[in-house]
C-alpha cells in the first residue's frame, strides 16, 4: 500500500514538474511561440481554402499562397475602411478637445461649490497626483510600445508560417505518427482530425460572439442617436478579441465622437453605460457560453483561461487561451493518464447540475415524449 501511494505520488510530482517546465519554456520563448500558435490557428481558418483549390488542380504550393493573399486581402481591406472611416470621424477632433474641456470646466465649478475649495487648488491636486502616476504611466507606454514592435515582427512572421504549416501538412502529420509510433496511425488521426474540428469549431464561436456583439453595440448607438452607429458597433465587437480591454477602448472612441456632436455629456455617459453592460453580457455569457459552448469547454475554466493567458503572454495570452485549452482537451481524452484532465476541461452535463427532482422530471418529459413520437409513427 505504502509503495503504491509513493509511485502514485512520484507519478503527480513528475506531472506537476513537466507541467512547470513547459509553462516556464514557452513564457521563455514567447517570441517564437505566440506567432507558432497564432500561425497554427490561422492556417486551420484557411485549410478548407486551400483544399478547395488543390481539388481544382492548383498546385499546393500555388493553392498555399493563394489562400495566404486572400486573407491578406481580407485584412487589408478591413484595415483600409477602418482607417478611412477613423480619418473622416477625426476631421471633429478640434470640437471633441473644444467638448471635453469645456465639460472638464464644468466639474471643476461643481466641484468648487460642493466642497467649497478653489479651482486652483483642485488643479494643484490633480497635478500632484497626476505627477506621482507619471513614472508608472511611462513603463505603461514603454511596455506598450515594445507589444507593439513585437506584433510588428509578428505580422511577418505569421504568414510565413501560415505558408508551411499549409504547405508542409503531411510532414508535419508524418511527424506525429513517427513520435507516437507504438499508437496506431488511425488514433492519431482521429486525435489530429479532432484538433481541426475544436479549432474550426472555436473560429466559428468566435465570429459569432463578434456577430452579436455588433448588432447589440449598434442597438443602442442607434437608440442614443449616435452617428456612424453600424461602424462604432463593428470596431467595437473586433476589439472584443481583446478580452475586457477591448471592449472599453471600443466604447471610447464613440463616447467621445458624443461629446462632440450631442449637446449634453450624458450621451457619452449613456454610450460608456451601454457598453460597459455588453461587456458584462459578453465577458460572463455569451463568450463562454458560445465558444466555450463551440469547444465544449467548461465555462468556468474558461474564464480562468484568460487571466492565466495573459499572465504568460499579455493579451495576445488572452487572445489565444480558449484554442490552446480546446488543444488541451483533446490530447487530454486521447491519453488514459490524462483523461481525467479532460473530464475537467469539458463543459459539465446536466447530470452534475440538475437536483434529484430535476432530474426525474427530464427524464418523465422524455418518456412522454418518447411516447407521443411511437403513437405518432403508429
Amino acid at each position: 500500500m505504502q509503495e503504491f501511494q509513493k509511485e502514485t505520488s512520484i507519478k503527480i510530482a513528475s506531472r506537476l514538474l513537466i507541467l512547470v517546465l513547459i509553462v516556464l519554456i514557452c513564457y521563455t520563448l514567447q517570441s517564437i511561440v505566440v506567432p507558432i500558435l497564432f500561425a497554427l490557428i490561422l492556417s486551420v481558418l484557411l485549410l478548407p481554402i486551400c483544399e478547395r483549390l488543390e481539388k481544382w488542380g492548383v498546385g499546393r504550393a500555388f493553392a498555399s499562397i493563394i489562400s495566404l493573399i486572400f486573407a491578406i486581402l481580407i485584412v487589408l481591406g478591413i484595415a483600409y475602411l477602418v482607417v478611412s472611416q477613423t480619418l473622416t470621424i477625426s476631421q471633429d477632433t478640434s470640437e471633441i478637445l473644444n467638448k471635453i474641456q469645456s465639460l472638464l470646466k464644468s466639474m471643476l465649478d461643481w466641484a468648487s461649490d460642493q466642497f467649497h475649495v478653489s479651482s486652483a487648488e483642485i488643479m494643484s491636486r490633480v497635478e500632484k497626483e497626476l505627477g506621482n502616476s507619471f513614472s508608472t504611466m511611462g513603463q505603461f507606454i514603454s511596455t506598450g510600445l515594445n507589444s507593439i514592435g513585437s506584433s510588428l515582427t509578428y505580422f511577418i512572421l505569421i504568414p510565413v508560417m501560415i505558408f508551411f504549416f499549409l504547405y508542409y501538412r503531411e510532414f508535419f502529420k508524418e511527424f506525429f505518427f513517427r513520435i507516437f509510433v507504438s499508437k496506431p496511425k488511425k488514433e492519431i488521426e482521429e486525435v489530429i482530425r479532432k484538433i481541426y474540428d475544436v479549432l474550426r469549431n472555436y473560429l466559428v464561436g468566435l465570429i459569432t460572439v463578434m456577430g452579436i456583439v455588433a448588432i447589440l453595440n449598434t442597438i443602442g448607438l442607434t437608440i442614443l442617436g449616435i452617428e456612424h452607429a453600424v461602424f462604432f458597433g463593428v470596431l467595437a465587437a473586433m476589439l472584443t478579441i481583446f478580452p475586457y480591454v477591448g471592449i472599453f477602448i471600443g466604447s471610447l472612441i464613440p463616447a467621445l465622437f458624443a461629446l462632440a456632436t450631442k449637446d449634453s455629456a450624458w450621451y457619452a455617459g449613456g454610450v460608456i453605460l451601454w457598453f460597459q453592460l455588453v461587456q458584462t453580457l459578453e465577458g460572463n455569457f455569451i463568450t463562454p457560453k458560445i465558444v466555450g459552448g463551440k469547444a465544449s469547454l467548461n465555462p468556468l475554466v474558461s474564464l480562468l483561461s484568460f487571466f492565466l493567458g495573459g499572465m504568460l503572454f499579455g493579451i495576445l495570452g488572452m487572445i489565444l487561451a480558449l484554442p490552446i485549452l480546446a488543444m488541451l482537451k483533446v490530447i487530454f481524452d486521447a491519453l488514459p493518464e490524462t483523461s481525467a484532465y479532460g473530464f475537467l476541461l469539458s463543459e459539465p452535463n446536466d447530470s452534475y447540475i440538475l437536483s434529484e427532482q430535476q432530474k426525474k422530471r427530464k427524464m418523465e418529459k422524455q418518456k412522454r415524449a418518447e411516447q407521443k413520437k411511437k403513437k405518432e409513427s403508429e
